[in-house]
């Protein structure tokens, strides 16, 4: 892995500042739209992007209001125009963060151009969503793509279509529906109905955010009817820039938004104390995350503050729970030794799940592959009383090595049904280990 060096470039004369370029993103001359397919990683959109000539993977989160860069650790170098330092906060309960503040940048999404972005730069290396996604991932971009553009995603294709507003028709339909959209600080929001253990419905306010691979955070109030309900337990919930946030996951009876009805909704309360840093959550009651907005194919129109909402064929999905208790996350790579059929040679281009490919002989294959390691388990999991740890290397789920497999799939294996047992096979300070557990649900 090459060693991360940025290029600062610092704009001190008017022949190196870029003026009369726009301040937003556009289509050149008149091309409507454009048309990007994503990437879909645990709920979450993953778009390319180039920065300044870097080609970068960002996910499409709706939550943020400025851009930000982090893990460019396999980026030879990267050009940042017009840098200070700076301090960030956001969720969790650490200090502020170090950051580099950069304007000026041209940002490219296929035909799509801005010359002169802001962007943040975390320098915690800490921060890093790719172990636990299994694909590199360099930032995070939102609210500047969704203002100066229709944002239309189809979730059941996998497409995104960002037309240019001056030029877009929507295409009315009985199965469509058109919500208001309330646009806030550079977020956006919607009003909704959440029914508890009773059958009321409870009015909520809830961040739109397509950067969290949950399906609904709901904060605990229960002045206003939203308790935790008794059947929960607790759990790590994600990470924030300023560290892991935990809280209580449980069910709802329902979650409303418009005239649909999702029932048996998936539901987080996250410890308020990882809010500390945002003072303007003002009437907000929580989050609807990607779990519950994939199920629809979603038309943003920012300058209208209205969204478009239509069911498609993720929308009965069952939610799932993790029923063994156990977290992944990419660890390095590791090398492997596997025999090869004498009567099928290998072939000399074959590429394998890991970069390298070592032949000894006719009868060995050597391999780099990705190592999964456990990242966190959950206490009076399955997995946790069978004997897994934190730390062990995976090697095997019920006889399937698993460095055939993407870091996703691996987690379906380990979730697939309740009742199934499960067997994994880890490496533990040298030794080869075997356990086997059943998985269980979470609720009844």
């Amino acid at each position: 892995m090459q060693r991360l060096r940025f290029i600062l470039v610092i704009a001190l004369t008017l022949g190196l500042f870029q003026t009369g370029q726009s301040q937003y993103f556009e289509l050149p001359g008149q091309q409507k739209y454009q048309k990007v397919r994503f990437e879909m990683i645990n709920n979450l959109m993953i778009i390319p992007m180039e920065v300044n000539g870097a080609q970068l993977s960002f996910i499409l989160d709706s939550g943020v209001s400025t851009p930000i860069l982090f893990n460019l650790s396999d980026q030879d170098s990267i050009k940042l125009n017009n840098v200070t330092e700076i301090k960030i906060q956001g969720l969790g309960e650490g200090e502020a963060v170090r950051a580099l503040k950069s304007t000026n940048n041209i940002f490219k999404l296929q035909n799509i151009r801005n010359f002169n972005q802001q962007l943040y730069v975390v320098l915690d290396k800490n921060i890093n969503f790719s172990p636990a996604l299994g694909i590199p991932i360099h930032g995070i971009i939102g609210y500047d793509l969704f203002k100066d553009f229709v944002v239309d995603i189809n979730y059941g294709r996998n497409f995104i279509k960002f037309h240019t507003p001056a030029t877009y028709v929507g295409k009315p339909s009985k199965k469509s529906e058109i919500l208001p959209l309330i646009v806030h600080n550079r977020r956006a929001f919607i009003d909704g109905d959440v029914v508890m253990s009773n059958d009321e419905d409870i009015p909520v306010k809830l961040l739109i955010d397509t950067g969290s691979s949950d399906a609904l955070w709901l904060f605990n109030d229960p002045v206003k009817g939203i308790g935790i309900p008794d059947m929960h337990y607790e759990d790590y919930l994600g990470r924030g820039l300023n560290g892991d946030i935990y809280g209580r996951r449980t069910k709802v009876k329902s979650i409303k938004i418009g005239s649909f009805e999702i029932n048996d909704a998936k539901a987080a309360f996250p410890y308020m104390s990882y809010f500390q840093a945002a003072t303007n959550l003002g009437d907000r009651n929580g989050s609807l995350g990607a779990e519950i907005l994939r199920r629809f194919n979603v038309v943003f129109d920012y300058r209208k503050r209205q969204v478009t909402l239509r069911k498609n064929n993720h929308f009965h999905d069952p939610f799932h729970y993790n029923m063994s208790g156990i977290a992944l996350q990419h660890n390095g790579v590791r090398y492997v030794a596997e025999k090869i059929s004498s009567s099928k040679p290998a072939s000399r281009d074959e590429r394998a799940f890991g970069d390298i490919k070592l032949l000894m002989g006719n009868q060995t294959k050597i391999s780099l592959v990705p190592e999964i390691i456990v990242s966190a388990i959950r206490a009076g999991s399955p997995a946790e009383e069978a004997g897994l740890q934190e730390g062990d290397v995976i090697l095997a789920v019920n006889g399937k090595k698993i460095h055939n497999y993407k870091l996703q799939e691996i987690l379906k294996l380990l979730n697939e049904r309740e009742g199934k047992r499960i067997r994994v096979q880890i490496a533990r300070q040298n030794k080869d280990l075997l356990f086997s557990f059943v998985l269980k649900k979470m609720f009844e």
